[in-house]
């Protein structure tokens, strides 16, 4: 049975699951759909054609679904899905899709958004990546699985971050992060593999050295990327964390890719 605070404002329409609390001064809107267990604080908005998971928990002031914030909208009814497991903080603020991108703004499982995070119109988000203090995500971005975004990191929008990416507080994103990449600084650089990440998730020591061979062969000075692309492919042919690099790098970008330093974008 739901517990529903005698305050909170819920639309008839709204589709409530089973054992749902909403605390406090809530507002719900007619389009939206709560799973089971789904708890919001306080003072939280839910409004557009949103879908949230079983036991996902949203904390005071978070506005969840509002129309996007993007000038060409036009009323559409695009959808912002989110998962099952989600820890949602205080004044975090997610919007919808738009026409331009698709019509959804999905969000994965396990994720944790942290206080003050925005995620953008249109953006496609994994599971277990947390976003951590007052990070920025623009529109149309992609962030893969068990990503971390340090507090205060902005991401311009349709970068793309990589499964097992790390990104350091206080950096600016504008070119896509490789999977397993470490990137830091305004105007990111790519400052080698998330080490300590993989350590903590599993990942072996010959795992580990693969990609580290694959990481140097990739941003070597010599030959152009894309032979250097061919030769880490072949090179590590068997590796599959070192293939799914490859893929990342070959796959459809409107962005630059994030490199050490001595590389040119």
């Amino acid at each position: 049975m739901s517990d529903i605070h005698p305050t909170a404002i819920i639309d008839g329409n709204a589709s409530i699951g089973a054992d749902v609390k909403i605390g406090p001064y809530c507002l719900v809107g007619p389009h939206v759909s709560l799973g089971d267990g789904v708890e919001l604080l306080s003072h939280v908005v839910v409004e557009g054609h949103t879908s949230i998971g079983p036991r996902t928990k949203i904390f005071p002031f978070a506005v969840i679904g509002h129309q996007p914030q993007d000038l060409k909208y036009k009323g559409e009814a695009s959808r912002l899905e989110i998962g099952s497991d989600n820890l949602i903080r205080e004044h975090v603020t997610m919007n919808p899709g738009t026409e331009g991108g698709g019509m959804v703004t999905r969000v994965g499982n396990h994720n944790a958004f942290l206080t003050g995070a925005h995620v953008g119109h249109d953006c496609i988000i994994g599971d277990h990546v947390v976003f951590s203090n007052a990070v920025l995500l623009a529109g149309h971005c992609l962030i893969s699985d068990y990503v971390i975004l340090g507090g205060g990191v902005a991401v311009h929008q349709f970068t793309r971050i990589g499964a097992h990416a790390f990104v350091g507080g206080a950096s600016a994103i504008e070119n896509d992060v490789i999977p397993y990449g470490m990137a830091l600084g305004n105007r990111a650089h790519l400052a080698g593999l998330n080490v300590i990440g993989l350590r903590r998730r599993g990942f072996s020591r010959d795992e580990i050295h693969a990609l580290r061979g694959a990481y140097k062969m990739l941003f070597a000075e010599e030959k152009t990327l894309r032979e250097r692309l061919e030769q880490v492919a072949e090179t590590y042919k068997d590796v599959g964390a070192v293939q799914e690099i490859v893929a990342f790098i070959k796959g459809d970008t409107n962005r630059s890719l994030c490199t050490p330093r001595h590389e040119a974008a």
